[in-house]
């Protein structure tokens, strides 16, 4: 289950300068099936902004939102406590926000062996972003958010395309 940010998921498209840019923005239970619907959600929505599944950057920014949720999930898990999700578009970035409670397990990327199960999932963010960090919350405010960023443009539609 999802529980909505305040102000709700935003799709707004961002047309004139005026206007802010896409953003979407969800709540999401710490579970296994938490971080598969918002790496479902992710993709649906970069499809919506004309990010189509195939390209680059939406396979690139459905990986990385993947592995963040994932860790968010597994190493960031507070009882009771759900992660948080943003994806926001500019003219040339996707950015991948996710934030959990446990800001005092710092992620940070780590050699595995060829044959381990897990323990890549930060070499595969740090490969497929453009630029990524993690930002510790102040002390009123447990937790941390790791970000990652994608260059990218949107696919213009073709005329008369749907």
């Amino acid at each position: 289950m999802t529980l909505p940010v305040p102000g709700g998921p935003s799709n707004v498209a961002g047309a004139a300068s005026s206007q802010a840019p896409p953003r979407f923005a969800m709540r999401f239970r710490s579970t296994p099936r938490g971080a598969r619907l918002a790496r479902r959600l992710v993709a649906k929505r970069l499809e919506q902004w004309h990010y189509p599944p195939g390209t680059d950057a939406h396979q690139s920014m459905v990986s990385i939102a993947a592995e963040l949720c994932a860790n968010a999930v597994r190493h960031g898990h507070v009882p009771g406590r759900d992660f948080r999700l943003c994806l926001t578009v500019s003219s040339t970035t996707l950015r991948v926000e996710v934030t959990d409670t446990r800001g005092e397990r710092r992620p940070k990327p780590r050699s595995s062996a060829c044959d381990a199960e897990n323990g890549r999932g930060l070499l595969i963010v740090s490969m497929l972003a453009d630029r990524w960090a993690v930002l510790a919350h102040p002390p009123s405010q447990p937790g941390k958010t790791v970000w990652a960023e994608v260059d990218a443009r949107p696919v213009t539609p073709a005329p008369g395309a749907g």
